[in-house]
């Protein structure tokens, strides 16, 4: 009967589904179901077989949906390598949907 924030698991395995259903709606990958995606599956080329054009799509579905943004490109390919990893940073950087308890974040999301 507790009812406070939920764990960082909890948070990773609600994101994970969330961007599972984005990118399939939002770029139009219409061959697969959520359950496909395997959350440790390669992202771009030889897993989902998205390309450069998909990835400006992520980073705006990013900010849009869980109010994160992409500031340090050099980390992208760390970043965008899977399912895991994208969950992990929205997490990390994300109050805004998530509602971490403790997360504290650079008032950043409402930055031009």
């Amino acid at each position: 009967m507790n009812d406070t924030h939920p764990s960082q698991e909890e948070q990773l395995s609600k994101v994970k589904a969330q961007l599972k259903e984005l990118l399939i709606s939002q770029l139009a990958l219409e061959d697969i179901t959520p359950e496909e995606i395997k959350d440790d599956e390669p992202i771009f080329g030889e897993g989902l077989g998205l390309d450069s054009l998909d990835a400006v799509e992520i980073v705006v579905l990013l900010q849009r949906n869980f109010g994160v943004t992409m500031k340090e490109t050099e980390k992208g390919n760390e970043i965008f390598r899977s399912i895991n990893t994208l969950a992990a940073f929205i997490v990390e950087n994300s109050s805004k949907q998530t509602g971490l308890p403790g997360e504290t974040t650079a008032p950043a999301d409402k930055m031009p």
